[in-house]
């Protein structure tokens, strides 16, 4: 839809100004201007260069350029609305925003030092830069959000966009799945703390005699990922990690090791390696307590238990969930979340193989057996609910009618801000210059 490519600029743009930043070539200049805020030239050929180095291009370069000063005309059209609507965000939020994406650029990037190579800059400055572009983008949200947030439909318009739709045009949709989860951890013993606490003093004691951190890392840690690397986790701000873990880490000066932290994980020791603004690099050794063979039995006769008791409908799932489960998604019935749409619907492909060879056993309303569940080192146990199951078929109003829901409204809204956007670029000041007046535009930009 033309609305999701504009959605999509302008939540990319932070990442092509950037792309500008380090690009020498471009030879700048105002190409419109859009109630006293400009649109410099290479904002439009940053995401031109974008578009080609991700293979984008379909058309003429003048034409994919047009279209792309359309949408940034749109970003500063909302943008000036912002302003005379007295919108405003905090720097609480700017800097909340800032992190989050600066945890991504780096990730994309490999390092802070692979950013800061690219970039020729410093993360401060970097950051610096980010501020003012982010401040924008999150008003412009905003003021995206107050057009279209009494923005409802009624069943009626629901069924009359589905009729509307020809039937050969009817979207497929694919078998899905709703999974229910309850999920048992075994008790970690006093006597298992103490033990893993012991070892970590242990090390530490031969540190402090002389022995090298990251080869006891190596030969000790029980943090797979980092283990290898001497127990180098790589430069991290806080939000990253634990919180116990990154309070302790943050207080370390460089070489110096931290006292036993306990976290989710199980206990650490932490080595400071270096400390550059709000990033720091350590290493760390991980020992987890284990469960002790009669725990872990104990945690599954138990879910088997529970399991039987639903099957024999002694209980309801739900209520076993309230009662019974260890799992964060008790909070939400015991319903697995998909992450990519944010609902309870799975398509098969997106479940987790383990998960997918249980689920794929049980009948609708039926509950599996306790299954032995690791992750992050941890034991734990789980049966499954599996709460529904569709076949593929071609969207209707019975089986699909929130998804439907979902498409009437984000029709209406599109035509509510193609409206807005027609009145309020006729009452705004806009100045396009002549190297773009020719452009075929979609909205009336050119007065």
């Amino acid at each position: 839809m033309k609305r999701s490519r504009t959605i999509l600029l302008l939540l990319t743009m932070l990442l092509w100004q950037f792309t500008v930043a380090a690009q020498d070539t471009i030879i700048d200049g105002i190409v419109a201007v859009v109630g006293g805020h400009m649109i410099m030239k290479s904002d439009v050929e940053a995401q031109y260069l974008q578009f080609r180095a991700q293979g984008n291009i379909t058309g003429s370069p003048q034409r994919i350029k047009c279209q792309i000063l359309e949408n940034l005309l749109f970003q500063k059209l909302l943008f000036h609305q912002s302003e005379v609507d007295s919108l405003t965000v905090t720097d609480t939020q700017v800097e909340s925003e800032m992190d989050r994406r600066m945890r991504y650029f780096i990730a994309q990037a490999g390092s802070p030092e692979r950013l800061e190579e690219y970039y020729n800059k410093s993360l401060l400055e970097i950051k610096a830069e980010m501020s003012d572009v982010i401040k924008e983008q999150m008003l412009v949200e905003q003021e995206q959000n107050k057009i279209t947030e009494n923005v409802m439909v009624t069943p009626a318009e629901v069924k009359a966009y589905f009729r509307k739709i020809p039937k050969d045009s009817i979207p497929e949709i694919n078998a899905e799945v709703e999974i229910g989860i309850i999920t048992r951890e075994p008790v970690v013993g006093e006597t298992e703390r103490m033990l893993a606490r012991e070892r970590l003093e242990g090390f530490k004691e031969r540190i402090i005699k002389g022995d090298d951190f990251a080869t006891l890392a190596i030969l000790y840690s029980e943090d797979p990922g980092s283990a290898k690397q001497g127990g180098e986790l790589g430069m991290f701000q806080r939000g990253d990690m634990r919180p116990q873990f990154e309070a302790a880490a943050f207080r370390l000066k460089p070489g110096e090791v931290s006292d036993i932290v306990e976290t989710e994980d199980g206990f650490h020791l932490i080595q400071m390696i270096e400390r550059r603004g709000d990033f720091v690099n350590v290493r760390h050794i991980l020992v987890q307590p284990r469960v002790s063979p009669y725990e872990l039995n104990s945690a599954k006769l138990f879910l088997d238990s529970i399991s039987d008791l639903i099957e024999a409908k002694e209980i309801t799932f739900d209520q076993a969930v309230n009662k019974y489960s260890d799992d964060p998604s008790k909070n939400n019935g015991g319903i697995m979340i998909n992450p990519v749409s944010g609902n309870t619907k799975f398509e098969m492909d997106q479940v987790d193989p383990k998960v997918f060879f249980v689920i794929d056993k049980l009948k609708v309303g039926e509950i599996s057996s306790a299954v032995k569940w690791e992750e992050r080192g941890k034991t734990t146990f789980r049966i499954y609910y599996l709460k529904s199951r569709s076949t593929p078929h071609y969207a209707n109003l019975e089986e699909d009618y929130a998804r439907i829901h979902q498409w009437t409204l984000d029709k209406k809204k599109s035509g509510v801000v193609e409206q807005w956007i027609d009145k309020k670029a006729a009452e705004s000041y806009i100045e396009i210059m002549p190297l773009y007046r020719d452009c075929i535009f979609e909205k009336r930009w050119i007065k």
